[in-house]
């Protein structure tokens, strides 16, 4: 530590040295101490014996490297400079610290090393009340002298050790990369491998119909007990749809060139200027093949998840002349994150204000409306519908494979989300088609003050795979893979069928019941296969019930999050594995 007028006098230098975990190094004496230009020399000398220790954080050099060598790198203090030398089996570490204005060498702490584990020796222990100097310090001159030949050899040494290794440790695991790297004609293939290849079933196994049980095979000595695993169900992460994708190989995959999407701008004509034309292309056609949302007369702005684009929606309905914040609410049950993300910023221009069914202020509002709702999963309209009031459309789930698409929406906002519609929630896209012009202007302006534009990598992926849904369902061909909404509604529909049979029968719960309704895009009746079971626990013992489902390793979302006298409510996603979903039915049949 630097010293000054007022350090500390006498100094004493105090070092206890934690006992070592590889490298064993003995005190060779006691502290050697010398000054010179204006500085304190502490030196200490250590023995040293023991294992290979780990790499060096200073150094940068591969191991393994000589003990002596490795043990001076990770020394560390807190004194203006550190000197390391080794030779022979021994290290030598030296500190400097300052001299005061009056002779007296400043503070100095040896700061442990992380090669040593708690529990220690004193290593090292000086008093001193003026400068030294003398014998110990020429004699100290003359071994750093001596000792600088040997230094250089060490080092070539080591370096060259370093390299016999790497040379070793490749050619031992060159077969192990060949077999994981596909390959043609002799040469890497950058085409993704083949979901056979991966240790997966085949495309054709992967769409056969689900059947219960872990596909477990082999020697499963390891795992751990079934009931020991914690099966997270909390987040709606859609990896349900990870086997369609492996099966759909290069359909849903891009290659863009490292000279491409370099541009802030995706088209300076537009309005939502950052957003791909591409990917506005294949919104329209999407939405036009399903018929869920008219898209004729309105304007598309891109965001980053459809949380932003909420968060944008509120900023452009503000009035500009508003003299307080704008309540916004919902109808219970609604999203957890509506109140989180309202009030997250502390924003002066809007607040949450709750249910929408208790709200009951003549005051300008705003109306969120999730249809089909999460977490409960019925389709929804807005409760207040005053004129005063603005409302916001959340239509994440309004796919055939959740819900009957039984007319098409035309609401003011209609806001849509990348993840739930495809499963790619990494992907970070939304959009929302917006009827009045100005409010998607300044739905835009909140995008670009926000994020500066959307991530044109992640548009062009997402209008990839946009592109490969409709063109199935455009141009049917012979295939060995289903069609997506015929896929996620098929694999939903025996969820909710599997869950509902285990819920009856252990009777501790309860699940809503969904009208079947006609739906345009299939042609039929069709029920609805919410992407959350709203899950009640009726067991007369059990008041929380997600307290309740977490004993058992089950990890669900309380419904005291959706609105007030909820707690007898937990949402579970849907979405997840056939693992995570298995042991989930499993755990639920086991409760009584």
């Amino acid at each position: 530590i630097p010293g000054g007028p007022d350090a500390p006098r006498p100094v004493e230098v105090l070092e206890q040295v934690q006992q070592p975990v590889l490298h064993n190094p003995v005190p060779i004496g006691g502290l050697e101490e010398q000054s010179r230009g204006g500085c304190r020399e502490v030196t200490a000398r250590y023995k040293l014996s023991g294992g290979s220790p780990p790499e060096s954080r200073l150094r940068r050099s591969p191991p393994p490297l000589a003990v002596a060598f490795m043990l001076v790198s990770e020394a560390r203090n807190l004194s203006d400079e550190t000197i390391s030398r080794h030779s022979r089996g021994e290290a030598t570490v030296a500190a400097r610290a300052p001299i005061n204005g009056d002779g007296n060498p400043a503070t100095l702490i040896w700061r442990r090393s992380r090669l040593f584990q708690e529990g220690g020796r004193e290593m090292a222990k000086a008093a001193t009340g003026g400068c030294g100097g003398g014998r110990e310090g020429k004699r100290g001159s003359r071994r750093k002298q001596r000792n600088l030949p040997a230094n250089i050899s060490l080092a070539g040494a080591a370096a060259l050790l370093s390299l016999t290794m790497n040379l070793v440790m490749f050619h031992r695991f060159l077969p192990f990369y060949k077999s994981e790297v596909p390959s043609s004609g002799g040469s890497p293939s950058t085409a993704p491998p083949r979901p056979d290849e991966m240790g997966e079933a085949a495309p054709e196994t992967l769409l056969l119909p689900h059947t219960l049980g872990l596909g477990i095979s082999g020697d499963v000595s390891g795992i751990p007990d079934e009931d020991a695993i914690v099966v997270n169900l909390d987040h709606g992460d859609p990896t349900m749809y990870e086997p369609f994708w492996r099966a759909m190989e290069d359909k849903g995959s891009i290659a863009i060139p490292g000279w491409k999407t370099m541009s802030y701008f995706s088209d300076g004509d537009s309005l939502c200027w950052f957003m791909e034309p591409r990917l506005a292309r294949e919104i329209v056609r999407l939405h036009r093949l399903v018929g869920n949302a008219r898209t004729a007369g309105y304007h598309i702005v891109v965001g980053s998840g459809s949380t932003q684009l909420f968060q944008a929606a509120l900023y452009a309905l503000v009035p500009p002349d508003a003299t307080g914040p704008i309540s916004v609410v919902s109808a219970a049950p609604y999203y957890s994150f509506y109140p989180a993300v309202t009030d997250y910023l502390r924003s002066g221009l809007y607040r949450w204000a709750g249910d929408a069914n208790s709200f009951h202020d003549d005051a300008p509002y705003i109306e969120v409306v999730c249809s089909p709702n999460n977490p409960d999963g019925f389709l929804r309209e807005a409760v207040l519908n005053k004129e005063n009031g603005k409302t916001i459309h959340d239509l994440a789930y309004y796919w055939p494979q959740y819900s009957a698409i039984t007319y098409e929406a035309s609401h003011e906002i209609m806001l849509f989300t990348f993840s739930k519609l495809t499963g790619h929630a990494g992907t970070r896209i939304g959009w929302a088609l917006v009827k009045d012009r100005d409010v998607a202007a300044r739905m835009t302006k909140y995008i670009e003050l926000n994020t500066i534009g959307v991530s044109k990598d992640s548009q062009l992926r997402a209008a990839q795979i946009l592109g490969a849904i409709a063109e199935d369902y455009e141009h049917p061909s012979p295939s060995r893979v289903e069609r997506f909404f015929n896929y996620g509604r098929r694999l939903l529909a025996d969820r909710w069928e599997r869950l509902r049979e285990a819920v009856q029968t252990t009777r501790s719960f309860s699940l809503p019941e969904f009208p079947p309704a006609y739906c345009k895009f299939t042609g039929h009746m069709s029920e609805l296969h919410p992407a959350f079971a709203w899950l009640k626990c009726e067991k007369e013992d059990v008041e929380d019930c997600e307290q309740f489902l977490r004993r058992l390793n089950i990890i669900t979302r309380s419904g005291k999050n959706s609105g007030s006298g909820l707690i007898r409510y937990v949402r579970v996603s849907m979405l997840d594995t056939d693992e995570k979903f298995d042991l989930f039915v499993k755990r639920i049949l086991a409760i009584r």
